[in-house]
């Protein structure tokens, strides 16, 4: 009886692995079928860079902050903003277009029906995006030196990752407090998008925080965003190697254990309140 009662929680956990590597394997099928997307997703990037590329022939290099005592250039300065922004961008719209996209096809209800625990379609949502952005990032990165003569540190990839690793739950905490809105507003994806251009603006994403009115500054160092930028600027841009690694994942594992909470349970109430009025199918 014991060994039943164990094998019963092992299997249901290997099998919401299974389902989340269904979603990866449908979401790379989807990306894959709308290859003009696709290719467009990785020219507009590299776009963007080109375009800040001469935005920095406008920023006196003074302005620049110092890594390792040295001043970097814009473009290596806002390569790494693009970054992870680029990363933030993705896996916030990603969540909450997954769910209007199963309500406008009708199968959302359908799916919440099945065997799957919420927390398992949303992740599997995120999964896909969870591989491909690192490693569209470090391609970005390696495009950026050869072609416009940034310098990256190559020993400081391995902390980059890392941190990326930490601020993933981040992003998927707020998708689903996203996501949530999306299933009792229907019409979430303009807030969505707002929410995003807010943390963005309020970050070292493109510009150094020291250029900012003292209460954006202050709005900045209390941002997650800034907090991954300035570890990742550390280790790909000032030889920081590990050193800055271990304070950012003390600010972001919280942050992380904090938005996942809260994404968890803005998703449930939501699912719950819609289940209670019946309007759950609607669209």
């Amino acid at each position: 009886m014991s060994s039943t009662r164990l094998a019963a929680p092992s299997s249901r956990f290997v099998g919401e692995v299974r389902k989340t590597m269904a979603f990866v394997r449908r979401d790379f099928l989807v990306a894959w079928s709308y290859r003009v997307a696709f290719i467009s997703d990785w020219l507009n990037l590299f776009l963007q860079i080109i375009l800040f590329y001469f935005v920095g022939k406008l920023i006196a290099p003074s302005s620049l902050p110092t890594f390792g005592g040295e001043t970097v250039t814009y473009v290596e300065f806002v390569a790494v903003g693009i970054a992870v922004t680029s990363f933030l961008q993705i896996g916030l719209n990603r969540v909450v277009t997954v769910m209007r996209d199963e309500q406008m096809m009708g199968t959302l209800e359908s799916l919440l029906l099945t065997p799957t625990a919420p927390t398992t379609m949303q992740l599997g949502s995120v999964t896909y995006e969870l591989l491909y952005v690192p490693v569209r990032t470090v391609i970005f990165l390696a495009l950026t030196a050869a072609f416009l003569g940034a310098q990256f540190d190559v020993s400081g990839i391995a902390p980059a990752c890392v941190v990326i690793l930490a601020f993933v739950p981040v992003v998927w905490g707020i998708g689903m407090i996203s996501a949530a809105g999306v299933v009792v507003f229907r019409r979430g994806l303009g807030v969505s998008g707002l929410f995003t251009i807010l943390l963005t603006a309020t970050s070292s994403a493109y510009f150094p925080i020291e250029l900012f009115p003292g209460w954006v500054q202050t709005l900045a160092q209390l941002n997650p965003i800034t907090v991954a930028l300035e570890a990742e600027r550390e280790s790909l841009l000032g030889n920081a190697g590990w050193d800055p690694v271990p304070s950012t994942l003390a600010v972001l594992i919280p942050a992380a254990a904090v938005a996942i909470v809260a994404g968890i349970f803005a998703f449930r109430l939501a699912l719950r309140k819609e289940r209670q009025n019946g309007t759950l199918g609607l669209y």
